[in-house]
């Protein structure tokens, strides 16, 4: 496995980057609950289903192309 040559670039303005560090903090908040349950009502799912469509975004977002991250447009 090699790394792209711009692989920093990737990591800050990709938005595939963001959307799953994004989907990372919701899982976590979500493994969290049940410690914090008593100081908020959430209901359960809520949190998994944030999670789903966060991660379904990011697969989307890799597919676009983004001139930031990759300079022209690929054909």
């Amino acid at each position: 496995m090699n790394l792209t040559h711009n692989w920093r670039a990737v990591i800050r303005h990709a938005w595939s980057v963001r959307l799953l560090c994004a989907a990372g903090l919701l899982s976590g908040v979500e493994a969290a609950l049940p410690f914090i349950d008593a100081a908020a009502e959430i209901p359960r799912g809520i949190f998994a289903g944030l999670t789903l469509a966060t991660t379904m975004a990011a697969f989307v977002a890799r597919l676009v192309a983004q001139q930031s991250v990759s300079g022209e447009a690929d054909e």
